[in-house]
């Protein structure tokens, strides 16, 4: 079992995480976000990887109450959160609200390969690889 923590302070549950590309690695601060279906990370720290929209696999489109944005998915050599690194990993390249500073978020394609646990009382996360 992994044990990650995050600021109890803070309006969202932020952690650290890594993503890597061609021109190399970039460290990330994402919202654990257990109603996103994606992984999410914006498109300027994949642009300064050396991703470009023509490697995606699919365009897509998230539509919210006020707004529909495009965006697309792509697979990046590495990503690395929560205590856990994998190769090949499918992300959502898309926007996001200004001012929370983040980089993207963690949703359940990469949440379900796991059980977790967040005790926000206690300002962590216990993760463990599902059977």
């Amino acid at each position: 079992m992994k044990l990650t923590t995050f600021d109890r302070d803070l309006d969202l549950i932020i952690v650290d995480a890594e993503v890597w590309g061609p021109l190399g690695r970039s460290p990330l601060r994402l919202a654990l976000d257990t109603g996103s279906t994606e992984t999410v990370i914006a498109p300027d720290v994949i642009d300064d990887l050396g991703y470009s929209p023509l490697q995606g696999e699919q365009i897509t489109r998230v539509r919210s109450a006020v707004s529909e944005e495009h965006g697309y998915t792509l697979r990046v050599h590495r990503f690395a959160a929560l205590g856990f690194t994998f190769t090949d990993v499918r992300v959502h390249v898309f926007d996001l609200a200004a001012g929370h500073g983040i980089d993207g978020l963690i949703g359940l394609s990469f949440l379900n390969d796991f059980n977790y646990e967040v005790r926000s009382r206690d300002g962590v996360i216990l993760v463990e690889r599902a059977a």
